[in-house]
């Protein structure tokens, strides 16, 4: 068995990776997570785009232990913020990973803005740092922000985000409907020929 770290402490990140790797029919890799291994210096997400966030954090994770090291750094662009929240998203509100603060500040900012305005995309980009070399991915899920959040599954903005095509919010699909479309699943879904090629 190869193992494979997922360089972080979401449990909701590594079981999607593990439901993805499933579905695709890839056995033979065994999945860890931060809490898994030594603890080690992470550099500050300083990055200006989610492809540099993601591959700063698998290069981190792949030189402290040695494993090949899957990172993803995501959020939501807003078409009537110029793309913000951007990489910003997880701290938009100053509280890192304030889910409910970020959610609350974004539809602050959105309170007048009109529905023909409200373009929305989830992105993640995903890197993954190995042996074999450095692979970075990039996944986007258009939508519209809703007016107010529903749902109660998800996390992050997924209560806000309504997927083009989709009446209910990202946090109102099932875990299978959100893996088949999501940022990261698509993301994932690129980054398969390179974790294939690990076992």
């Amino acid at each position: 068995m190869s193992r494979v770290l997922v360089a972080s402490r979401n449990p909701k990140k590594l079981a999607e990776l593990h439901r993805v790797l499933d579905t695709a029919g890839v056995s033979g890799l065994t999945l860890l997570s931060l809490d898994d291994v030594a603890p080690f210096d992470e550099a500050p997400e300083t990055g200006a785009t989610f492809e540099e966030n993601a591959l700063t954090k698998a290069r981190d994770a792949f030189r402290a232990t040695g494993l090949a090291s899957v990172a993803d750094d995501s959020g939501i662009t807003v078409d009537a913020l110029n793309g913000m929240p951007g990489v910003l998203s997880a701290r938009w509100s100053g509280a890192h990973g304030d889910d409910a603060a970020n959610t609350a500040l974004l539809l602050g900012q959105l309170r007048d803005v009109p529905d023909e305005r409200r373009g929305a995309a989830f992105v993640s980009a995903c890197a993954l740092v190995s042996p074999l070399g450095e692979t970075v991915v990039r996944g986007e899920w258009p939508g519209v922000v809703a007016h107010e959040p529903r749902g109660a599954g998800g996390f992050g903005y997924d209560p806000v985000f309504v997927p083009i095509g989709e009446s209910r919010s990202a946090a109102e699909l099932t875990r299978e409907e959100k893996d088949a479309a999501s940022h990261r699943g698509r993301a994932l879904a690129l980054l398969l020929p390179a974790l294939r090629a690990l076992v």
